[in-house]
This record gives structure tokens, C-alpha cells and sequence, in this order.
């Protein structure tokens, strides 16, 4: 904990190194320590197991897992925190919003450029500064394996790395909803990267297929907002969802028919002018480069994406 003030705790992780096992036994015999899922079926009735391998959090330069080293997590000036703060301030009246949030972004004269592994102060705007010859940095390389089995059926080892990952900016916001009694939120993930790679091996780990390579990767994306807030719920059924209503449309006379705010209600036209110009609302997605073994593909970009409706709910795969 790098600051408890009453208003909320920062905290900082310095010196971190996070490596969750394999599912290989030891010189000993001795089966390690997993992470895994089970307890799940297949549509025909058949066992599933998802299993973790292999999942780490390193300082930079660990080779995909294989070489790790420390990293903070935070900065003593800029920390995670967890937070309770007033809603009025986030243009959500009235109420109180618990806030999960990742260090913030900085004005780029006072941050670091987000994707380079030798930024210089002044370059941009994450505050996350990247390793050097004296100093560990707060970006972590980010890996994991995993695998899945159907039955007697267990697929290749899937392996998924993000090299020296930036998420500040990054928060969660949740609150009460007093209409449908219910939790709501907003979140906004940032996550920058100048490498992340994805490709499958054998069991073993004697062969892998093609890497897929996507070099200085940036995703920003918004879910939820104060106008149109993320609904959390349990069904009747028992299953998870999470939804993002639809905008309501003006009701008629609301937005003249120029679309001009001198002839509309001004708070019904105040209200879908920050819904759809508000660049919080919006995210991207961009890729520097994108490569699939010896095939150059070029760049690839996403911008001003708008979330206008959402529903996701688990389901019962047990026949």
C-alpha cells in the first residue's frame, strides 16, 4: 500500500514477479500445482476441463515466460486504487461509485511514450515508465498457456504473450441502480503492447505452429457509460448477464426535425450530444504490424467504436 489518505487506498507492487506452475511433474515425480476448470459438459455430455499451464506476470525482456524477472506494478505517485468517490463528479447524480482503477494517463509532456522500450520522459502519455539499465520499469510482460479437453479429446497448448503491457487509464465503476435494483457500471480497458503473439504447440512442447504477431498493439475499450451504464444480473436459470440497453429513441417533439439544439428540448438534445461526441465513450483498436509466420499483413485500425447495445449470458452446456 503506497497511500491510505480516507479517500480511498493507492497501492504499489514493487518488485513483483507473479508464475503460476505447469502441468509437468517435477524431478520428484511429484505432480505441480494447476489451475484448472472442470465440473463443466459438452453439449453431447462429455467432460470438459480447461486447464492453466502456465501463467505469469515478469518484468520485461523474460523471453515469454521463460526468463522472468521483477517489475512494480503502479508508481508511488501515480498507484492503483480502489476508491469510493462522488458520483456528481462523474456526472452520475446523487449517488456513490466504488472505483477500481489502474494508474492513470498523463498530460505527454509529463508522461512516456506507451508501446517504446526506451521511451523518454516527455513522449506520451502513460505514466508506466519502461525498463532501464538502472531502474525496473512498471510494464509487464504478460503470458499464459492453456489447454482444453473434451472427453479423452485435449486440444494443443494455446499460448497467448503481451511484451512490456501498459493499461493505464484503465478503471472499473459500479453502483447502485435504484429503478431496476440492480448493480451498473462502466468500464474502460486501455491496453498497449508492443508485441503480443499468439500460437499453439503440441502438448509436449516438441512443435508450434505459426506465430501470430501483432506488433505496437492498442486496444481502448469502453463498456458501459453514465448514459447507457453496464446491467449486471443473475436470470431465473442461475446463469451470469451482463447487457448494455439500447438508447431510448427521443420521444416525439424531443429533437427538432433540423436536429438543431435551439429547436429541441435542450436537455433531451444536451443528452444525445455527449452520448455521441463524449471520445470517453468511444475506443479503438490498432495493430502497427500484423503477421502470421512469414506472412506481413500490414496495419490494421478500428476507430471510434461506439457500444449502442450489448447482452451477454452464460448457459448450462449439461444436456
Amino acid at each position: 500500500m503506497s497511500r491510505i489518505d480516507g479517500a480511498g487506498i493507492g497501492l504499489v507492487l514493487e518488485n513483483f514477479i507473479f508464475s503460476h506452475g505447469t502441468d509437468q511433474p517435477d524431478a520428484d515425480g511429484n505432480q505441480a500445482r494447476i489451475f484448472r476448470i472442470s465440473g463443466l459438459k459438452s453439449s453431447d455430455g462429455r467432460d470438459v476441463d480447461i486447464t492453466v499451464n502456465h501463467l505469469y506476470i515478469s518484468g520485461s525482456g523474460s523471453n515469454y515466460g521463460q526468463l522472468l524477472k521483477p517489475v512494480n506494478l503502479g508508481r508511488l505517485i501515480n498507484p492503483w486504487e480502489i476508491d469510493v468517490v462522488d458520483g456528481n463528479t462523474l456526472g452520475i447524480s446523487d449517488i456513490a461509485v466504488l472505483q477500481l482503477a489502474a494508474p492513470t494517463q498523463v498530460a505527454p509532456a509529463d508522461g512516456f511514450d506507451c508501446f517504446g522500450a526506451s521511451a523518454a520522459p516527455g513522449s506520451g502519455t502513460c505514466s508506466s515508465r519502461p525498463a532501464s539499465e538502472s531502474y525496473i520499469g512498471e510494464r509487464a510482460d504478460i503470458g499464459l498457456q492453456m489447454n482444453v479437453a473434451v472427453g479423452d479429446d485435449r486440444s494443443a497448448n494455446i499460448n497467448i504473450h503481451a511484451k512490456s503491457a501498459v493499461v493505464d487509464g484503465s478503471y472499473l465503476r459500479l453502483w447502485g441502480d435504484d429503478d431496476r435494483h440492480q448493480m451498473v457500471g462502466e468500464f474502460r480497458l486501455n491496453f498497449y503492447s508492443p508485441e503480443v503473439s499468439i500460437n499453439a504447440c503440441a502438448q509436449d512442447g516438441s512443435s508450434c505452429g505459426s506465430r501470430i504477431l501483432m506488433k505496437n498493439f492498442a486496444l481502448e475499450l469502453a463498456l458501459g457509460n453514465r448514459l447507457q451504464p453496464l446491467y449486471f444480473d443473475v436470470n431465473g436459470s442461475g446463469n451470469f448477464e451482463v447487457d448494455i440497453a439500447a438508447l431510448p429513441a427521443p420521444r416525439p417533439g424531443e429533437i427538432g426535425a433540423d436536429g438543431l439544439r435551439s429547436s429541441s428540448n435542450p436537455q433531451a438534445w444536451d443528452r444525445y450530444n455527449a452520448y455521441y461526441t463524449n471520445p470517453e465513450f468511444r475506443g479503438r483498436l490498432a495493430i502497427g504490424n500484423f503477421s502470421v509466420g512469414d506472412k506481413d499483413f500490414g496495419s490494421a485500425r478500428i476507430e471510434g467504436m461506439l457500444i449502442q447495445q450489448l447482452h451477454i449470458q452464460t448457459k448450462d452446456l449439461a444436456p
